[in-house]
């Protein structure tokens, strides 16, 4: 339990944690989007999204998530997470601006 509470640590008071795990439920960008849209609308002061190792979280930190998301049903590199989320993010964004970004 103590690897919980060290990647924890970090995550500000009353942020939601989202634990990005590969049994989570997939989101197009644009359902990404109004989810987005729909933590920024309840009040709380943001999100924290979690990305494991190679072998992903530990099932305590997935656990004591608010929440699961996986970016992909295909098998990543860990690092790669880290480019796919802040892309999606970025994507997400623009289409809540309504920017010409994304294409349906």
């Amino acid at each position: 339990m103590q690897h919980v509470k060290d990647l924890t640590r970090a995550v500000p008071d009353r942020f939601r944690v989202v634990a990005l795990d590969e049994r989570g439920p997939e989101r197009t960008s644009v359902e990404l989007a109004r989810w987005l849209d729909e933590q920024r609308r309840s009040g709380i002061p943001g999100l924290a999204f979690l990305v494991g190792e190679a072998d992903g979280l530990p099932p305590a930190v997935v656990a004591a998530a608010h929440e699961r998301l996986s970016l992909s049903r295909l098998t990543l590199p860990h690092q790669l997470v880290f480019v796919v989320l802040a892309e999606q993010l970025y994507r997400a964004t623009a289409i809540l601006n309504g920017e010409p970004y994304h294409r349906d």
